[in-house]
């Protein structure tokens, strides 16, 4: 894809920052071990009114490359998708009002069911750093779950299923499975980013129901 052709798009624009902020982030983390720490979410700050602007920091930090690889490859499809039917200031607007709400619901849950280590395995601890994206790419997900329900995608990127179905699978499924062998995933965060999208979705839904119904026909294969 050429430079231009990225750049044309706030979906490309975006990886292109996720992209960018994971590099310069490796090469500060370099010299400073401790700098995600100062970039990443963490509950307990936040609650004690400290670190506030990891908000917005933490929605384009990754852990590792395959986080990064994963959370962008679905940012390009399904935002890619968001982006031509909402245009780009609303898929801007849903992007990143879904990435804070995510966050808050981090927060909210760890903060007041995190404390023990039943509440930590399910909640996530209040000690815990969060960073990623995939709490605003989860409110895309949900704006095409209830837009497009019959949209088929690839879950894990080689099972097909409706896209309806592949949400809940991500934002279920995967928290029992992530729970009980204390795998360390933003699960509340998906949640929060989810509720977004799916309330907006049902929004524009009662606001345009043609519309709406001729993009669910549309993608409904």
């Amino acid at each position: 894809m050429k430079a231009k052709g990225i750049l044309s798009s706030y979906t490309g624009i975006l990886v292109i920052i996720n992209v960018i902020v994971f590099l310069a982030a490796l090469f500060l983390e370099y010299n400073n071990p401790n700098f995600i720490k100062h970039l990443a979410l963490q509950p307990s700050e936040i609650l004690n009114g400290k670190s506030l602007w990891t908000f917005a920091t933490s929605m384009f930090m990754h852990a590792g490359l395959g986080h990064l690889f994963a959370n962008m490859i679905s940012l390009i499809f399904i935002g890619g998708l968001v982006e031509k039917i909402l245009g780009k200031r609303r898929f801007l607007a849903l992007y990143l009002i879904g990435g804070f709400v995510a966050s808050l619901f981090f927060i909210a849950l760890a903060g007041f069911f995190g404390t023990t280590d039943l509440g930590a395995r399910f909640f996530g601890s209040p000690l815990t750093y969060a960073v990623g994206a995939s709490g605003a790419i989860f409110a895309l997900g949900g704006l095409l779950a209830v837009i497009t329900p019959r949209l088929r995608v690839l879950a894990f990127f080689v099972i097909p299923m409706p896209m309806w179905f592949a949400m809940v699978i991500f934002t279920f499924v995967i928290w029992l499975l992530s729970a009980s062998l204390s795998l360390p995933i933003g699960n509340t965060a998906h949640l929060g980013g989810l509720i977004v999208g799916v309330i907006y979705g049902f929004y524009l839904k009662h606001k345009y129901p043609k519309k709406t119904e001729m993009i669910a026909r549309y993608f409904g294969g």
